[in-house]
């Protein structure tokens, strides 16, 4: 077989998501990891120095954190079944495969495959959109810190200025100090994990987005597959009926040729 036929049984498209999707799974998980373990250092150093307040938080990134494994691991299989799927519903494995892709049992797998597809989109935009909070709270220390360094915050008293973590409800409101204000806050912006956080964050938000347009792309993908499955089981019913039309109408025709031989 040339090179030429061997290209043309490869599933651009699904090669296509399968490489966003575990781009944007590796990117949210392994930022999303490191970022969470920035989060509590600075918590631990700067907002709530006494462990009991935050031991709730704590066990909560930790949890999060073994999540992230799970996820991991999952979509590195899921997105190889729908690679392999791909492969399978393309021009060269039709032909090889034909029959068993007509049948009942490959339309409702093809279905399956669309259905939970769906869902798990619909989970990661949940998954997006919660990854974007510590991205705007992050965001507002620094646009905090910020507007200290600004020309307007020279007029007036920086330790005025404070960004209180117990109002988003991290941490509770009796945990010391809860708060940080003037020079303390600018030193927690100046810091490497802050800085590291911050960023990994993005990167983290933006590994959930992409993962979200390539479940988006699988859903397409699939659709059309579970359509040409749905229109090859029609076709194929069709010439096996016509097919044995045309096999009766010879049978009969040689019958009729018979008779009249014997007639004769």
């Amino acid at each position: 077989m040339s090179s030429d036929s061997h290209l043309c049984g490869v599933p651009y498209a699904s090669l296509v998501a399968t490489i966003l999707c575990f781009s944007g799974v590796a990117l949210f998980c392994g930022c999303g990891h490191v970022a969470l373990t920035g989060t509590v250092t600075i918590l631990e150093n700067h907002f709530s120095k006494v462990t009991s307040d935050h031991a709730m938080l704590t066990d909560v990134i930790q949890l999060m954190q073994y999540v992230i494994y799970g996820i991991a691991s999952f979509f590195f299989l899921y997105g190889i079944i729908l690679l392999a799927e791909g492969f399978y519903t393309t021009s060269a494995v039709k032909e090889l495969h034909s029959e068993f892709k007509t049948t009942i049992c490959g339309r409702c797998i093809s279905g399956m495959f669309v259905f939970l597809t769906y869902i798990l989109g619909v989970a990661w935009l949940g998954v997006f959109g919660f990854s974007a909070v510590p991205v705007f709270l992050f965001y507002n220390m620094w646009s905090t810190c910020n507007a200290m360094k600004s020309s307007m915050a020279n007029l007036t008293n920086i330790d005025t200025i404070c960004v209180d973590v117990r109002q988003y409800g991290i941490i509770p409101w009796n945990a010391t100090p809860g708060k940080a204000c003037g020079s303390t806050l600018g030193d927690i912006c100046s810091t490497s994990e802050f800085y590291l956080s911050y960023h990994l964050y993005i990167v983290a938000c933006a590994g959930a987005g992409a993962t979200v347009i390539a479940l988006i792309h699988f859903l397409m993908i699939l659709s059309a597959n579970w359509a040409y499955l749905k229109d090859a089981s029609h076709m194929h019913a069709y010439q096996d009926i016509k097919m044995k039309e045309e096999r009766e109408l010879q049978d009969i025709t040689s019958r009729s040729k018979e008779c009249l031989n014997s007639y004769t």
